[in-house]
């Protein structure tokens, strides 16, 4: 009776050292797997078996190549089963492992070799002898989700790289747009006055009238470096995209071309933006035209909106994304698309893949400004021979805000008889300015100091109508010297004038309502327009 309570204590005792190996071994949070010197796999407990999608029992005589990628098997090799020739310290490398049903991820081996004694099996059962053999005991650690990890870091990283890159070309290009927008105001102004004192049949009328033009188009290229640089002043309103891209269908078709199809897909119940609409066309005239470029022959361009919702995850794939509301404006075509590096150069300016002479290489640098401007982003998907598609990103309208109405763009009248306070501290444009208002009909006072027109406004007996100022100037900005001016003379209207604008002016580039700019360089009928609106305003 004794006898068989010890038996039976010593099953109890192996039952509970089997259920601890089980928890200990099998159970482990790691694989386990013991690798013969003929690569095959003699042990492996149930973790590595649910890690390769397989019965544990199927295991056993199975290759150990055949469970690691074919482009990865050079690592193996060279790593572990090197080690099974040549005893050595436990070896570690990272792979791909390939499951049973297909699938892949990312393992950490780590390989160490022992001497052990194994029964053979050629002879009969009962006539077994242990034999001493080298084995390798493999140690698989899943790191898929540590190597995406890695993966999502580095993109960041270098999305933060393209952005930190973007605006540093952001900041060159604005000062160098402010810089040429004062020599082309000169060119500009003079020209004008010289062709409105010639004949037309004048031998200069003509050669005045081609450096008009050119300074003209020169103008825009500085207005398109703005924008990308997002120093473009904007007069944003709270919208509906689709009826403004509606509106430009027949605009966009006639742009394209008749051998593109043009289809539009508008979201219904679409959610309002707040934005600038002559930037909407900008964005889609230079998107639609690229889909042109891309095409060879006849093809297609599709526009769509939707309403989309990003969260915290969707957000983590993109540098400066914001979780949020957003509408998202698409616009894709079936071209011959772009590779990998045309698709990381694609927004910095002057970047042009067409022959020379063809392309500023400022249309999606624009694009690029403007969205991020308007507090949105863009992402780009492209793929040689299959098309490209822009997604543009634009936060839902949430808050109302300023409206500021276009102005009426007719021929006004040359009637002025206001007197005007005009500071510019670069002499050439304030006698040019002053030309320009005088022949306009104005009275006009010069400073090219904010001082001497603080103290030519406290001196003046008479009326001053309008302070027509710079932003950027020494001493004193043109908003601080507009607040001096005003508590001189407190009806006094202002306009403010600047190749360079977004910072002192504008906050975060949206004009404050009420408030009247005019850019570098502008034309007799522009200043005209801008003066007039500015002085009649309430």
């Amino acid at each position: 009776m004794h006898q068989i309570e010890l038996e039976m204590q010593k099953e109890k005792e192996k039952d509970k050292l089997g259920e601890l190996y089980f928890d200990l071994y099998d159970l482990a949070p790691i694989g386990y797997l013991t690798i013969s010197e003929e690569g095959l796999i003699i042990e492996g407990n149930l973790t590595a078996a649910t890690m390769l999608c397989m019965d544990k029992s199927k295991l056993i005589g199975q290759p150990i190549a055949r469970f690691i990628l074919p482009e990865d098997q050079d690592i193996y090799y060279l790593k572990h089963r090197k080690p099974l020739l040549n005893s050595c310290d436990p070896q570690i490398c990272e792979l791909r492992i390939l499951k049973q049903d297909g699938t892949t991820f990312w393992a950490n081996l780590k390989a160490t070799v022992t001497q052990e004694m194994l029964a053979r099996k050629d002879p009969p059962p009962q006539q077994q002898e242990a034999v001493s053999k080298m084995v390798c005991r493999l140690v698989i650690i899943d790191i898929t989700e540590l190597k995406q990890a890695e993966v999502d870091k580095k993109r960041l990283e270098a999305q933060l790289h393209q952005s930190k890159k973007m605006e540093s070309i952001g900041r060159l290009a604005g000062g160098v747009a402010h810089d040429f927008n004062n020599m082309l105001m000169v060119i500009l102004g003079y020209t004008e006055i010289s062709l409105d004192s010639l004949d037309t049949s004048d031998p200069l009328y003509e050669n005045l009238t081609e450096i008009h033009n050119s300074a003209k188009r020169s103008a825009d290229l500085t207005r398109q470096l703005l924008a990308f640089a997002r120093k473009q002043p904007i007069a944003p309103k709270v919208m509906d995209i689709n009826q403004t891209i509606g509106g430009m269908l027949k605009i966009l078709t006639r742009l394209i071309g008749e051998n593109i199809y043009l289809n539009w897909k508008p979201c219904i119940d679409l959610w309002q933006v707040t934005f600038d609409p002559s930037q909407l066309d900008q964005i889609l005239a230079n998107l639609c035209v690229n889909a042109k470029d891309a095409i060879d022959g006849v093809g297609s361009v599709l526009i769509s909106t939707a309403n989309v919702t990003c969260d915290k995850v969707y957000c983590s794939n993109y540098a400066y994304a914001v979780q949020g509301d957003y509408v998202l404006l698409t616009v894709s075509d079936d071209g011959c698309g772009m590779d990998k590096d045309v698709v990381d150069n694609l927004f910095e300016p002057f970047f042009t893949t067409k022959e020379f002479g063809q392309g500023t290489g400022l249309g999606l640098a624009t694009v690029y400004g403007i969205v991020r401007q308007n507090n949105g982003y863009i992402d780009v998907q492209s793929e040689m021979g299959k098309g490209t598609t822009f997604k543009i990103y634009l936060p839902r309208h949430i808050e109302n805000v300023p409206q500021i109405e276009k102005e009426d763009q007719k021929e006004p009248a040359v009637d002025g008889h206001e007197t005007i306070l005009l500071v510019e501290d670069e002499p050439v444009i304030l006698k040019m300015g002053k030309i320009m208002l005088e022949s306009l009909g104005y009275k006009v006072f010069t400073a090219d100091l904010p001082i001497k027109a603080i103290n030519i406004a406290k001196d003046y007996a008479g009326t001053i109508n309008l302070l027509m100022t710079d932003v950027i100037m020494p001493e004193m900005h043109g908003r601080d010297l507009a607040q001096n001016i005003q508590s001189i003379i407190p009806h006094i209207k202002c306009l403010f004038m600047s190749g360079y604008t977004a910072d002192i002016i504008a906050r975060d580039g949206i004009l404050d309502e009420g408030m009247h700019f005019i850019q570098k360089p502008f034309s007799r009928k522009e200043l005209a327009l801008k003066v007039k609106n500015a002085l009649i305003s309430s």
